[in-house]
């Protein structure tokens, strides 16, 4: 008979917790109001720093797409001829560290400033074309960093056709490092809300345990343990925390729908292909394990001080 009850002691242990589990879950639909509003409370607690953690991931992602297509533009000499930039563009076009050149010449120069600056007839005074041709270089992957780019515009710069080298990289750099202090004040943000969570639940197991003290102190005097007496709590502040915690995903989720549509359009304007990304399952999942951590955590440490202290008089 020993032999067969140590066989099924697992199988026991699990019982009793899922019905623990299972009980637990039925107080608070019992109080379906109540601890809605407190999962709601706690959903919105992580919602806003998994939403700047979207925000920060489309704005790196961004940022990573204009650092990855970033151009050089090499403006030529005024006295180099079209025949001259075209020739210089086929001995660029060889180089190793280049992927692309693209030719732009004195005449289209001209057109296109007369189409985007709106001083056509003014142009049609001038005898000469002033503008010079340029060329638009486009690094290979492997040279598209900052520090590459610009070992690759001091060597276009020594070239003798060579009059002005551009690239564009500084305000990426920028928006890089304010990315970086964003992420940082995201972590502190989500440290001082995930503390937050932990006092709600732990205040709301402390309420718990004072309207249940007379449940307590009886089920002591009939000999229950500490462990079995602490574990409908815990289970309460892992639904509380589980709850929340999806509370909080459907939000995000939410606003991101609601945000994509007019980001769309916004991208469109711009000619970009952009499209505005949500939680992945892999961080969903993460978010609500945390989340259910959070609500243990909580909920243990409300009843590890306050359980003590409800004794049988």
């Amino acid at each position: 008979m020993s032999a067969r009850r140590l066989l099924n002691a697992p199988q026991i242990w699990l019982q009793r917790h899922a019905q623990v589990a299972l009980a637990s879950l039925g107080r608070l639909f019992n109080n379906s109001l109540g601890s809605f509003m407190t999962c709601a409370v706690i959903g919105i607690a992580l919602a806003l720093p998994i939403g700047l953690h979207v925000i920060l991931n489309n704005l790196q992602s961004i940022s990573g797409g204009w650092d990855s297509g970033a151009s050089i533009s090499l403006f030529l000499q005024q006295t180099v001829s079209d025949d001259q930039a075209a020739s210089l563009a086929e001995k660029l076009r060889l180089h190793q560290r280049i992927e692309k050149v693209e030719l732009v010449t004195k005449q289209a120069a001209l057109a296109e400033f007369r189409r985007l600056s709106g001083f056509g007839e003014a142009l049609e005074a001038l005898d000469n074309n002033p503008l010079p041709a340029l060329l638009v270089i486009q690094p290979k992957t492997d040279y598209t960093s900052a520090e590459t780019a610009q070992l690759l515009v001091r060597e276009l710069g020594l070239l003798p056709e060579a009059d002005i080298v551009q690239l564009d990289l500084q305000w990426v750099r920028r928006l890089q490092a304010i990315t970086v202090i964003a992420q940082r004040a995201v972590l502190v943000l989500a440290t001082l809300l995930g503390l937050a969570v932990l006092l709600i639940i732990g205040n709301t197991i402390r309420l718990e345990i004072q309207n249940r003290q007379a449940e307590i102190e009886i089920t002591k005097l009939i000999g229950a343990t500490n462990a079995f007496i602490r574990r409908p709590f815990l289970y309460t502040g892992f639904w509380y925390g589980l709850f929340g915690g999806i509370i909080a995903w459907l939000m995000v989720a939410i606003s991101v729908t609601l945000l994509r549509g007019p980001v769309a359009n916004l991208a469109s304007l711009y000619e970009s292909a952009f499209d505005l990304s949500s939680l992945g399952w892999l961080n969903v999942i993460s978010l609500l394990a945390a989340s259910a951590v959070l609500g243990l955590v909580g909920s243990w440490l409300a009843v590890g001080k306050h359980l003590s202290a409800v004794e049988p008089s």
